[in-house]
């Protein structure tokens, strides 16, 4: 025989040969071959043995509050207003005592949430491993995909979903303009003159169930579209009409490329032909022409200044003709122009060289 004490907030499970026999509340007992099992009641119950067997003693079923999750359920187990456990599929058991227990039963069997769970609770860590989530931007939309088919279109924002056996996917497309670059594409033109052109082009899409869900892959297919855009309009001109309408080619192919991003959902807002790069002995060609063209409107110059100095000479030549004076003045200025040249003039003669020079520079009284 020996005694056992039941303390408070305790309760005692009596056990005769492994089988159960009674409980035990708060007290003193003497037992005679048997054994007890000293539980907290403070604490959720773990019992060693089949739970139903047990619970076939009602003042035990009494005791305790049970609580069944299915297999597509979870349980969450608050303790005094607080979440403290996930409960997932089986049967749990927790003594009713001091102790504020209430239980919220959730079927995950679907990914939605219902209305009822609010965001603070899926955040909390304990939920992790059964909530899945994702954040669409304000600058992104996205579509939702669940077991491959399309469900519905997502806003800016996060989203949650129950985890489960559900395959669920988003996709998601960045809706502020983009810029496209064309760089390095080799084209013939109309006189098979080999150019490389390098272009951009603006674009943001603006139906993203059709960007997604009716094109895989919609950018690399704009810059396909835009490839082509360019060489069906360059390869249908000449060299020189190229350069001659090099403004003229972004708007057509711009008009181009349009019509064919529309089928991705994508908008193009712009497009502009950055270089055209002319093969090295072409561009040697073009800078002969172009010296060649320099030196001709030079020499058109040259021969303008010519004819207009000329012309100058042949109407002071008729004033000079008519006017006696001013052919003196003439000689005076060509004298003065040839003396600015001599820094000494040594005269030896006789008297006629003075009659000689009045001769020169005074007026003729005829």
């Amino acid at each position: 025989m020996k005694q056992v004490k039941v303390n408070p907030y305790q309760v005692g499970l009596v056990f005769k040969d492994g089988a159960y026999r009674r409980m035990l509340r708060e007290g003193k007992y003497w037992l005679w071959n048997e054994d007890v099992k000293l539980y907290d009641t403070t604490t959720p119950f773990n019992p060693s043995v089949e739970l139903n067997i047990l619970l076939q003693d009602s003042a035990l079923a009494d005791a305790l509050e049970i609580v069944e999750v299915k297999d597509t359920e979870i349980a969450l187990m608050y303790q005094d207003g607080l979440l403290k456990q996930v409960l997932t599929a089986g049967r749990h058991a927790y003594w009713k005592s001091v102790m504020q227990y209430r239980f919220v039963k959730i079927d995950i069997s679907t990914p939605f949430i219902g209305a009822d769970i609010d965001r603070s609770t899926l955040q909390n860590p304990l939920l992790g491993p059964w909530v899945r989530n994702t954040v669409v931007e304000s600058y992104e939309k996205a579509i939702l995909l669940i077991d491959g088919r399309y469900t519905q279109m997502l806003e800016p924002g996060v989203h949650y979903w129950w985890k489960n056996k559900t395959v669920l996917n988003v996709a998601k497309v960045d809706t502020r303009q983009q810029q496209l670059e064309i760089n390095g594409q080799e084209i013939l033109t109309k006189d098979k003159a080999a150019i490389r052109v390098n272009a951009w082009a603006q674009y943001v899409v603006v139906d993203i169930e059709k960007a997604l869900l009716q094109n895989k892959e919609y950018d690399k297919q704009l810059y396909v579209a835009a490839q082509l855009a360019l060489r069906g309009y360059i390869a249908g001109y000449s060299l020189n009409e190229l350069l001659d309408k090099k403004e003229a080619l972004a708007p057509a192919i711009l008009a181009r490329l349009q019509a064919e991003a529309a089928k991705l959902g994508v908008q193009v807002n712009g497009l502009d032909i950055r270089d055209i790069i002319l093969p090295g002995d072409v561009k040697d060609i073009m800078s002969q022409v172009l010296v060649a063209e320099k030196k001709a409107q030079a020499n058109i110059i040259m021969r303008r200044e010519e004819t207009a100095s000329t012309r100058s000479l042949l109407n002071t030549a008729k004033l000079m003709e008519d006017n006696a004076m001013l052919w003196k003045l003439k000689e005076m200025e060509y004298v003065e122009k040839i003396a600015d040249k001599i820094s000494n003039i040594s005269v030896s003669s006789n008297g006629a060289l003075i009659e000689q020079l009045r001769g020169l520079f005074a007026p003729s009284n005829k």
